[in-house]
């Protein structure tokens, strides 16, 4: 390799490296300053490297790597693109949301793995197409508060932002971004972080926020804020100030095995009973994340404890029962104008018991 080219080479990979550790952007005078070079060889470098590498000012005479464009240098073996084509796969079943920038990660796999294992390259595609798909619902806002947030975590800087509560009420906060983490059970994605009003953690639906926008007030991520701690005893995304609550259920033996064949929650404890039936228990921070989970055994799951968690999904049994034409009573009886709801009913919905 001639000296002049590598020398030109070793200049670019300083210059990158230099604009990556300061995301705020610099001037020629001080890329000049940094790189021991003249300022008039920094504009050079300005000028000519931007040929190659995404560049942004982000004011007037400072520069800076933009990073929506700027592509990241990876080598993976084969099984880590197999587990990242996974992960993309099991984000478009976790939201309905058109995501083009999913759709092309899977694509550039796809592309680097054509000549080394065309099958899988071909299947990708396939999975960036389904990404691409006219079904998937549009949504440029969600995307575009998902692209700011996205900014703001990766470069510590706080947003101003507008969210819209149930009843239609709309509003407005400081917030810094700490953590965004998909929610499969509702198939959306929120963001985790420090919220003025009330200078409080707490967490958004993205879905929700209807505008964004990034401020020039840096953050840092304070030492003790651990994403794995903060949700270590929700069910999906709901942490709580409080105490977690002690929950059990008993599974019927026909579902023992397949409540066994998965780790449904990291503190959770399953104990084999005499009949086959187990129990399962865990500390969970908000019960009420966890109803449709519950709802989805039937009968095959019988909630303990607490006590206000089984009195609602027993309250409900009751009102599917009543909505099915069964008039349930306290002894656990129905009318006798109807078969017998100890003989029918359980087999769907467990006794019904007040």
């Amino acid at each position: 390799m001639p000296k002049k080219f590598d020398n030109r080479l070793q200049a670019f990979h300083e210059f990158e490296q230099l604009l990556l550790a300061y995301p705020q952007g610099l001037s020629k005078s001080e890329i000049a300053q940094k790189l021991g070079i003249h300022r008039a060889t920094a504009g050079d470098y300005v000028d000519e490297f931007s040929r190659w590498l995404a560049i942004a000012e982000p004011a007037p005479d400072r520069y800076a790597i933009d990073r929506e464009h700027y592509k990241l240098k990876l080598e993976l073996t084969l099984n880590e693109c197999l587990t990242l084509h996974s992960g993309v796969r099991m984000l478009e079943k976790c939201t309905d949301k058109h995501n083009p920038h999913a759709a092309s990660a899977v694509r550039q796999l796809a592309h680097v793995m054509e000549k080394f294992a065309p099958l899988i390259a071909q299947h990708m595609r396939w999975s960036a197409d389904a990404i691409d798909g006219e079904k998937r619902r549009r949504d440029p806002v969600f995307l575009d508060v998902l692209a700011t947030l996205s900014e703001a975590w990766s470069l510590g800087r706080k947003v101003k932002l507008t969210h819209q509560l149930e009843d239609g009420k709309v509003f407005e906060y400081e917030f810094a971004p700490y953590y965004i983490e998909p929610y499969p059970v509702g198939r959306t994605m929120h963001v985790i972080g420090l919220r003025k009003p009330p200078n409080q953690i707490r967490t958004f639906k993205i879905e929700r926020i209807r505008t964004v926008k990034l401020l020039n007030e840096s953050f840092e991520i304070p030492n003790d804020f651990d994403p794995r701690e903060h949700l270590m005893n929700a069910w999906g995304i709901w942490a709580s100030e409080h105490q977690p609550e002690t929950v059990v259920l008993r599974f019927a033996r026909r579902v023992a095995m397949r409540v066994r064949e998965s780790v449904w929650h990291p503190n959770e404890v399953v104990t084999e009973t005499a009949d086959g039936s187990i129990l399962w228990q865990a500390e969970i921070a908000e019960w009420r994340e966890m109803l449709n989970w519950v709802r989805g055994w039937g009968a095959d799951c019988e909630v303990l404890k607490p006590v206000e968690m089984r009195e609602t999904v027993m309250g409900e049994a009751r009102a599917i029962a009543e909505q099915y034409g069964w008039q349930v009573h306290s002894a656990g009886t129905s009318g006798h104008t109807k078969p017998s709801l100890s003989d029918t009913f359980s087999n769907f919905f467990g006794e019904a018991k007040s």
